[in-house]
């Protein structure tokens, strides 16, 4: 992990994050493109191939300045209003010091040793395991972590997780990964818009019904030039759903621009901020397969410590795997892994439960008493004496034939 750089990535980090913005932009002015070449297709059937393409290019030029407004209007709601829209969708809410004494303080000493600013502190009632943090600047970096989290894990397992978040605050892995949820959310909106506006047959283009010299020809020369034209038109309507499919598929795939290293950095610097990489393995080992956040969107999950996948949708992860960061702090850091952890008991446990009632009894240890039980035994068979009884303590006598303070066998 040394090899990748700390201020290499930050920088890289930034640059990416305006690389991506100006990508929105682009992606937001081929789908208005596609839309356009939609609706020529549509109000004006039997123009030939090259009117469509030239009439969708000048809708696209009087539409440029609405695109680009409702594009940024989409960007100004978001860096405003995305912790809003994110603690909607997982049920986050703020705390204060007297309502989590026990993760305030151990978030602000972190950050006091450290020299960190002190983020918004959130608590998600989930059973999951898993925490996030989220902002675009310093007034609006905030640190969510789960209920199921803080039952789960120690003080030092959770004050590894909280460097793990305050690294990506640091190293500007949240304003890359907000930005990849505003570019996939607003692709998106406008894919489903046009295809819901350009299916009804209802929208006509700035140049109006074709009217060409095609149309003025001899009948033989007319049919030939319909059947060509009606065969441009289904042409220009597999171009526009093409656009706009890879707009959308181009958005979705933004996110493998955020390198899988940046979970590895994070772990490294959490580390480095608390001296003990054991902490965060162990960390990782109880949340592995149990962050699942219930209805949260994958958007939001690519947010998470964790983003479990499986199967071919790990090919598409933004996160490396649990096993894959614990042998990185194995191997760089000196940690030791314990392998797989079950969490303890209680943790999974329901307001009404006991702690064990879910669980099998051990097999109840035997007494010496217990060595040859007798179906017909009564209280007849107690032997007389100070001494008799289990609880007593053994006594020399001679009753004790074979030795034993239940008396002789029978």
């Amino acid at each position: 992990m040394a090899a990748y750089g700390l201020y290499t990535h930050i920088a890289s980090n930034r640059f990416r994050s305006m690389l991506l913005l100006a990508g929105l932009f682009a992606l937001v002015y081929v789908m208005v493109y596609a839309g356009a070449l939609l609706g020529e297709a549509l109000s004006n059937g039997g123009a030939p191939l090259d009117y469509y393409l030239a009439a969708a290019m000048g809708d696209l030029i009087k539409a440029f300045p609405y695109a680009t407004a409702g594009t940024a209007l989409w960007i100004a709601i978001a860096y405003f209003f995305h912790q809003s829209i994110v603690d909607a969708v997982t049920g986050g809410e703020s705390v204060t010091r007297q309502q989590q004494p026990r993760l305030y303080n151990l978030l602000e000493n972190l950050c006091i040793s450290r020299g960190i600013p002190m983020p918004k502190l959130e608590i998600v009632e989930s059973e999951a395991l898993n925490a996030y943090a989220t902002g675009l600047n310093r007034r609006q970096y905030a640190l969510t972590v789960t209920t199921g989290l803080l039952n789960a894990l120690n003080d030092q397992e959770i004050e590894a997780v909280l460097g793990h978040e305050l690294t990506h605050i640091r190293n500007g892995d949240v304003q890359m990964m907000v930005i990849a949820v505003i570019i996939a959310g607003a692709v998106g909106f406008f894919a489903e818009l046009f295809f819901r506006t350009f299916t009804n047959f209802g929208y006509y283009g700035g140049y109006g019904r074709y009217r060409g010299s095609w149309s003025s020809s001899s009948p033989a020369s007319s049919d030939d030039n319909r059947r060509s034209s009606g065969g441009a038109g289904i042409v220009v309507v597999i171009i526009a759903v093409a656009l706009i499919a890879l707009a959308w598929l181009l958005s979705q795939l933004v996110r493998l621009a955020l390198s899988r290293s940046r979970e590895f950095l994070a772990d490294a610097g959490s580390v480095e901020l608390t001296k003990n990489p054991d902490a965060m393995i162990s960390a990782l080992r109880k949340i592995e397969n149990r962050g699942e956040l219930p209805g949260a969107t994958s958007a939001v999950m690519e947010l998470c410590l964790d983003n479990p996948r499986e199967g071919f949708a790990d090919l598409f992860a933004t996160h490396p795997s649990i096993e894959a960061r614990v042998q990185a702090l194995v191997r760089y850091a000196g940690g030791h892994d314990p392998g797989p952890l079950a969490l303890p008991s209680e943790a999974r446990l329901g307001p009404h439960d006991q702690p064990g009632a879910h669980e099998t009894a051990p097999p109840r240890q035997k007494g010496p008493w217990e060595d040859a039980p007798r179906a017909d035994a009564s209280a007849s068979d107690a032997p007389s004496g100070p001494s008799s009884g289990p609880s007593s303590e053994p006594s020399s006598g001679p009753w004790d034939d074979p030795p034993g303070p239940w008396g002789r066998h029978r």
